[in-house]
């Protein structure tokens, strides 16, 4: 199983991304090995996660998720999607 997840940077910028292991993920980004973007803006914490059937529906719910406004994604993250 695949999942979609949002991560909020020790700078407060929100991150998005796609994992089949969200532990070991999160981890990877804490440990500055997530990718560029969170590299510098440690400690992370998980704010968002959901599960999707495939990679390729985990893709595209990812890149949903990225075009949008960061207003939205808080509301995502609070539940009033």
């Amino acid at each position: 199983m695949w999942y979609v997840y949002i991560i909020e940077c020790s700078d407060g910028c929100l991150y998005t991304g796609i994992t089949n292991d969200i532990g070991k993920r999160v981890e990877k980004h804490n440990h500055g090995q997530g990718c560029k973007f969170t590299k510098y803006r440690v400690p992370v914490v998980l704010k968002y996660k959901e599960l999707c059937c495939s990679k390729s529906a985990a893709l595209k719910r990812e890149a949903e998720i990225k075009s949008w406004k960061r207003e939205k994604k808080l509301e995502l993250i609070l539940g009033n999607n």
